[in-house]
């Protein structure tokens, strides 16, 4: 008899144990993860000058678009809750280097973390900025380094780009370190985010970067407005490197777009103010684009106008031309060609053709 209540007592001990981890087990069993491999592959041959430089006859690699590769991954958490992360390498396949220039970190275009919901999307870690968001969705060449004028403005500009001199374009516009950002839900076709960056350096609470976005699209019509503020690059104090005795730089871009069917229309105005311990200096950018279907594919063509009041008081006019066309919905071919002049320097000329390859 003793035994006997001694093995009831053990299974009834048993049943209260599994019971108490029901929960648990019921998570592991129901919650959907994922994760996803991806990317790009773009290799182009063709001849680059640089204004004030000489020519060089090149195959490089992301002519219409910069190659990388990325694993992104979520899990849901229930009641509409996810985590997320993502991981992505910018490289280059003509040589098979990682990052998209030398001293690039591995994970070069984004590694992040964060937590999306009904309320909006937080994420931590090393984020493309809302500026570079902006700048690629409202110009035709979309995120080219090698055609597109308006990438050419925006990111191929002081301390980006040495090859050349210039004191316009915005410092560090692509990514930023040590950043958090919190992206709102769609209202309607609009939307929101802001994002703050700091210099996690001890003694340098004041070295920051902050930046604030909308978003909308409607049918046929688009448009975005982008303010960044930045008072150091890489690490605080930095922006003296970049041009003596800069303090900080504020950037405010808008742009639009409208899709007629027969033409796409493109349209984007940038303002930047350097604010200098001397000699403070401002930058006004317009740039104009239409993309025409011909065929199944399309021709591209935009053009991009500078003027810098102060600093070296330049004038720089880039515009360029391509086609594009689909082999298939993961594989196209293009061809394109880019003049680049900035005052006093030799015209810069850039055209090639090339293959890009998704999956």
């Amino acid at each position: 008899m003793k035994a006997r209540k001694i093995c009831v007592l053990k299974a009834a001990l048993k049943t209260i144990v599994v019971a108490s981890l029901l929960p648990s087990a019921s998570t592991l069993v129901y919650a959907q993860s994922s994760v996803q491999l991806y990317g790009q592959v773009d290799e182009w041959v063709g001849e680059q000058t640089f204004p004030g430089g000489q020519r060089a006859w090149q195959v490089g690699g992301g002519g219409m678009s910069t190659s990388y590769w990325g694993l992104k991954g979520a899990e849901d958490l229930g009641n509409g809750f996810r985590a997320i992360f993502t991981l992505e390498d910018f490289f280059r396949p003509q040589n098979g280097q990682y990052g998209s220039f030398n001293g690039d970190p591995f994970f070069s275009r984004n590694a992040y973390v964060g937590v999306e919901s009904p309320y909006g999307t937080v994420t931590a870690g090393r984020l493309t900025t809302e500026l570079f968001v902006s700048t690629i969705l409202f110009n035709p060449f979309i995120d080219s380094y090698t055609f597109s004028p308006m990438v050419y403005h925006v990111l191929l500009g002081v301390g980006n780009f040495p090859s050349f001199t210039t004191d316009q374009g915005a410092v560090g516009a692509g990514d930023w370190d040590n950043a958090v950002q919190y992206s709102s839900p769609s209202f309607n076709g609009l939307s929101g985010s802001v994002m703050y960056a700091l210099g996690n350096t001890a003694g340098q609470s004041g070295a920051k970067k902050w930046s604030a976005q909308f978003l909308y699209f409607q049918g046929a019509f688009a448009a975005t407005g982008v303010y960044q503020y930045m008072n150091f690059n890489q690490a605080p104090g930095d922006l003296t490197q970049l041009v003596p005795g800069l303090k900080s730089q504020s950037v405010s871009q808008l742009g639009l777009t409208y899709d007629l069917k027969y033409v796409k229309l493109f349209g984007q105005y940038m303002y930047t103010y350097n604010d200098q311990q001397q000699g403070s200096w401002h930058v006004n950018t317009t740039q104009a684009g239409v993309t025409v279907p011909v065929g199944v594919g399309a021709i591209k063509a935009s053009y991009a106008y500078s003027r810098d009041a102060g600093g070296l008081d330049q004038t720089r006019k880039t515009w360029a031309v391509g086609y594009d066309y689909p082999l298939s919905k993961r594989t196209d071919v293009y061809a394109a060609y880019l003049n680049d002049h900035i005052t006093s320097e030799s015209t810069g000329n850039t055209f090639g053709v090339g293959i890009r390859a998704k999956f």
